[in-house]
């Protein structure tokens, strides 16, 4: 057994099996306590909530806690190993949301037979919660299980593989972009993949200005045309009338190489044919469809980012998912429509923009970062994200009109009344 493998099994199983626990948030020393925090003090609570559902918010914690679910069909990149094995995961992404964002959150592990079961399943629990993160479902029963949910439910809907991923791809175009001197409607894109997040990404695109017609995505039969009858309806919204059938024939002058596909999917060679100052999102995890030093031997104009840590530019699901959240809770919205997805794309673009706090080039050992080709997204540790995109996308929720709360008179919210409703 590797180091690294014994290591990440010592950090799950030692001291205490798993990465979360319970906390209370009431005294309980006194018999007094005790009565107040169960019977008979319980029933009032009860009868309030009974009276106005609203009032689960004010004295229950379901206005600071997300579910975390999976059927566990697609984890991470090692497939359907089913929800039992996918509980590492969801305990994973529920210290992200408390570490990041203060929140809260349970991971529910469904076994269920059918997407219709899923959804059964979830939709008859979801009072439970202040809002729902899906994860680790497989395409293409994720967009309808999302779907559904969102229209079943009256509390926010997400599945990050779809969105978060979106919507940091996004954000980090924009500026990719920018630095290539194109604009995002006149750019051409290539998208290698079809799944959930691809199809996220070429949608949250064509929000921000990307034109449809401009888009050659490929599935593993080749390019997705208007004359294949094997698509689904999600790859066929992106079905382009061309005579392009392979890789080598869409990227030849692309602007934009989008990967969330495998590894080694782009050749030297084919780089070379892309457009000058090609953008190259790689975002296959551990191994990218390029890798960057090979990327950059191809070709020094190329600006890259990845899915990895170790290189600049990591494409990171953690800078949106809990702000996504915190923002949506905080104005108690109903769902996460588009204008939020779009205003978090901004935030965070507008943020990468910004000069770099000090305590992010400790955190990164450098003495300089800026905005340029190495620094297009901003780092997960930047402490300037839950202000920016939560208040962004809570000012979006009620600008929209998806809030049942005003926006906060101050933000980031700093008190527990201001966190749970007050």
């Amino acid at each position: 057994m590797t180091d690294a493998r014994q290591a990440a099994l010592d950090y799950h199983a030692k001291p205490i099996p798993g990465k979360l626990s319970v906390e209370l948030t009431k005294p309980t020393a006194t018999a007094r306590d005790l009565s107040l925090a169960y019977s008979p003090g319980v029933a009032e609570p009860v009868r309030e909530i009974a009276r106005d559902p609203e009032n689960a918010y004010r004295y229950t914690g379901k206005g600071n806690l997300v579910a975390v679910i999976s059927d566990g069909t697609a984890i991470l990149g090692l497939g359907n190993l089913g929800p039992l094995a996918s509980k590492p995961v969801m305990e994973g992404k529920g210290v992200l949301f408390k570490r990041f964002a203060g929140i809260n959150s349970v991971d529910v592990e469904v076994n269920a037979e059918s997407p219709q079961a899923f959804i059964d399943t979830v939709a008859r629990i979801a009072d439970t919660w202040g809002g729902i993160n899906l994860e680790d479902i497989k395409a293409p029963e994720c967009f309808e299980i999302e779907q559904t949910l969102i229209e079943q439910c009256s509390i926010p809907v997400f599945h990050d593989d779809q969105h978060g991923t979106a919507i940091v791809t996004t954000a980090g175009m924009l500026n990719a972009l920018a630095i290539a001197g194109k604009s995002v409607e006149e750019a051409r894109f290539v998208c290698m993949g079809a799944g959930s997040a691809a199809i996220a990404c070429m949608k949250l695109l064509v929000s921000c200005g990307a034109r449809a017609e401009n888009i050659y995505m490929l599935d593993r039969k080749g390019v997705i045309h208007s004359g294949r009858e094997d698509l689904n309806q999600y790859k066929a919204m992106f079905a382009t009338e061309t005579d392009k059938r392979t890789l080598g024939d869409a990227i030849d002058g692309a602007d934009v190489f989008l990967g969330l596909s495998g590894p080694n999917l782009l050749s030297p060679e084919q780089l070379k044919k892309m457009a000058p100052n090609p953008v190259v999102f790689a975002c296959s995890n551990p191994d990218p469809e390029i890798h960057p030093a090979d990327a950059f031997a191809a070709r020094d104009d190329v600006i890259m980012a990845t899915g990895r840590s170790d290189y600049p530019n990591q494409v990171n699901n953690v800078l949106c998912f809990p702000f996504i959240f915190r923002g949506a809770l905080d104005v108690r919205a109903t769902r996460i429509n588009e204008e939020m997805k779009v205003a978090a794309v901004h935030a965070l673009k507008d943020l990468a923009r910004e000069p770099v706090p000090e305590e992010v080039l400790v955190a990164y050992e450098k003495e300089s970062m800026s905005f340029g080709r190495d620094y297009i997204i901003p780092t997960p540790v930047d402490v300037r994200l839950l202000e920016r995109v939560s208040s962004a996308v809570a000012q979006a929720a009620v600008d929209s009109g998806v809030a049942r709360k005003p926006y906060p008179a101050h933000y980031p919210l700093k008190t527990v009344d201001d966190v749970y409703g007050g």
